[in-house]
């Protein structure tokens, strides 16, 4: 019951290690930006497990705590993003309307949301009309502003319109974007062109986003600027010394600790992932009949989480793809850990590259592997060619 170790998608760790910089940055990016400054939004790239759900829910924490109006969305590969942003900027208005001493501003704005969330495009042939969206704001669309139809110029209209709210009271507006490489394709260009007005205006808004470590590549895809527009943080697995902060920090303050040899054991084991370390800990902690945890216990525990992770966080990927699909990974894991040349896979089994298109463009719209560079790909997950070499064929 007093378990301290938390292994959860998104969630917290009891202890948040080894991310210093990052959550420094950030804090310069909220006074900066509140301050009037030139800033330019932020986007977090790495592996799944890697905490960067932690870290965007964190940033947000933080802009909260400086009374900045905040909203979160998880992108989705069908889906626009009209109508989860209009939820957003909702959510971070309401969190500024209390404070604002013009309860006008704050209906004309809703009444220009309203209509950006009601402007559709038509739905494509065979698809059904999307039932009118109807967000709780009690006020009229406005009309002629942000509800043209098109995304790029309504997107720019609104944000314009939501900065200049915020800057009535000398805060800012943070949008998060969970999963942002899933955003489709002319979305993101919306949004890129939507933060590139803005970082022209100077107004206090910035887009906070997450994804995948080829995200840069996409939004290069959408606006060439796009480098020059967001600041960019890879994050990776945590340092010896951060990995075993993470793991004595909140078994300290329950009263026990590890040995030396269990740590040391810990980090060959999680290989400094964050998600890892939490799982192998977890586990350890209830293997373990006393204080200090010893190497012994971590041994005996050890297979239990790696059967823990088979199932939930390898496992679970692995079932959602197709028999051609998983002969596409086996085929890359048989050819190691690191990116491999799309060429070779295609030799491996047998088979023409352009014939494995469909399953390679599978995987990547499922999110189970990703283009690294031109001809390259790799696993999303980290020791996910691992798993695969130790399954049955």
């Amino acid at each position: 019951m007093r378990n301290p170790y938390a292994p959860g998608a998104g969630q917290r760790p009891p202890e948040l290690t080894g991310r210093d910089r990052e959550l420094q940055q950030f804090d310069v990016v909220l006074e900066r930006v509140a301050r009037g400054r030139p800033e330019r939004s932020m986007i977090l790239t790495g592996l799944r497990g890697v905490g960067k759900t932690v870290l965007l829910n964190t940033f947000r924490s933080m802009a909260i705590q400086k009374l900045w109006g905040t909203g979160k969305i998880e992108a989705r590969p069908d889906q626009s993003i009209r109508r989860p942003v209009a939820s957003a900027l909702h959510m971070a208005i309401r969190e500024l309307a209390p404070r604002h001493r013009a309860p006008d501003r704050i209906e004309e704005f809703l009444g220009v949301l309203k209509a950006f969330a009601q402007a559709d495009a038509d739905p494509p042939k065979g698809k059904a009309v999307p039932r009118r969206w109807n967000p709780g704001i009690d006020v009229p669309a406005a009309r002629g502003r942000a509800d043209s139809g098109d995304l790029e110029i309504d997107l720019t209209e609104l944000f314009v319109d939501a900065a200049s709210v915020a800057t009535d009271l000398g805060v800012g507006i943070a949008l998060y974007v969970d999963e942002m490489q899933d955003i489709p394709a002319d979305d993101v260009s919306a949004l890129c062109a939507a933060c590139h007005e803005l970082s022209q205006s100077g107004g206090p808004l910035i887009v906070v986003g997450a994804g995948l470590p080829h995200l840069p590549a996409v939004l290069s895809a959408s606006k060439s600027y796009s480098e020059r527009l967001f600041r960019y943080a890879r994050i990776d697995r945590l340092d010896r010394d951060a990995a075993d902060l993470a793991l004595l920090a909140p078994a300290e303050r329950e009263g026990v600790t590890f040995t030396q040899d269990a740590l040391d054991a810990l980090y060959d084991a999680a290989d400094g992932y964050p998600y890892f370390v939490q799982a192998y800990g977890k586990v350890a902690w209830d293997i373990a009949p006393e204080t200090p945890i010893n190497d012994g216990d971590v041994r005996v525990a050890a297979p239990e989480a790696e059967g823990e992770l088979a199932v939930g966080f390898f496992g679970s990927r692995y079932e959602r793809a197709t028999p051609a699909e998983r002969d596409y990974m086996r085929a890359m894991a048989s050819l190691g850990d690191e990116p491999v040349l799309t060429a070779n896979v295609a030799d491996e089994l047998g088979r023409k590259p352009s014939s494995l298109s469909p399953a390679r463009d599978g995987l990547i719209k499922k999110g189970l592997i990703y283009s690294a560079e031109r001809g390259l790909v790799a696993f999303t997950v980290p020791h996910f060619g691992h798993f695969l070499r130790s399954q049955p064929v």
